[in-house]
């Protein structure tokens, strides 16, 4: 597990491009055969990703959370990008299939990732942050997400959202979670841009071409930085940070929070025009 501290806004003013990347873009966050973690100071959470290809995962606890199991005082949500798994969550197996979410609550004490076919790995990205109640176990296809299509190609953002764990979905203490996939010939997520303060927010992004790349654009809206991320590449955003991106092709994102409350809708706009 890798940790990483926040940085203020006057830091990331001064950030060159390796320092930026070193600080907000997890690069290396799926391992063949292992489970591996960031573990970020905004609002405690943990970004992490698992390829069980020739075997069962067991998601173990580390020294630095002091927590003899992993879930003793977390939450976690999981969203597989590859291929048809399983997560076994205290002895009930869960089957998820590609763009497919599971919650798992505060307490469970075991939980291992399997995929169904070693030529085709599950994926599965992680996302946990701190809990203080539990709820229980859900898993949602992408079906259950009660997707909505917004945007359109002429402004080259028609795409799919599927929402999981939020308010009116799969409950949690704070997290939200849920997937966008843009549409072919579009390529702008999240713009016009938004801030929110109250919660931090992690990107993955995920089905980019071998040779494209998504040029996210992170930072104070009057002072925009960016990142050029790869796929299965993830994003930590700070709360005063704008999570906009744009992409040589179409390509997906998972997005997560966590922080003061679970309103998928609670932003602070940005028009266009204000960017700097």
């Amino acid at each position: 597990m890798q940790i990483r501290f926040e940085s203020s806004r006057k830091e990331v003013s001064q950030m060159d491009t390796a320092t930026l990347r070193e600080n907000f873009l997890i690069e290396n966050i799926f391992e063949t055969d292992k489970i591996s973690f960031v573990y970020s100071h905004y609002d405690r959470v943990m970004i992490g990703g698992a390829i069980p290809a020739n075997g069962p995962l067991t998601l173990d606890t580390f020294d630095t959370l002091k927590a003899s199991y992993f879930l003793e005082r977390r939450e976690i949500g999981i969203i597989n990008i590859g291929g048809d798994g399983k997560v076994t969550a205290d002895g009930e197996v869960l089957e998820i299939t590609k763009l497919g979410c599971i919650y798992i609550g505060k307490g469970t004490k075991e939980v291992t990732f399997t995929s169904n076919d070693a030529a085709n790995p599950a994926a599965f990205y992680l996302l946990s942050s701190p809990a203080h109640q539990t709820y229980p176990t859900r898993l949602f296809t992408k079906e259950d997400a009660t997707p909505v299509t917004i945007g359109s190609m002429e402004t080259s953002n028609h795409r799919t959202i599927y929402k999981y764990i939020h308010l009116d979905g799969i409950q949690s203490c704070q997290l939200v979670m849920g997937l966008t996939v843009l549409q072919t010939g579009s390529v702008w997520n999240t713009m016009p841009s938004h801030v929110h303060d109250r919660r931090m927010e992690a990107y993955c992004y995920f089905d980019i071409p071998v040779n494209q790349r998504v040029l996210h654009l992170m930072g104070e809206p009057s002072e925009t930085r960016h990142l050029l991320v790869a796929d299965r590449q993830a994003i930590i955003s700070p709360p005063w940070s704008i999570h906009s991106g744009c992409g040589t092709s179409n390509y997906s994102f998972i997005w997560g929070m966590a922080g003061e409350n679970k309103d998928y809708t609670d932003m602070d706009a940005v028009a266009i025009s204000d960017l700097r």
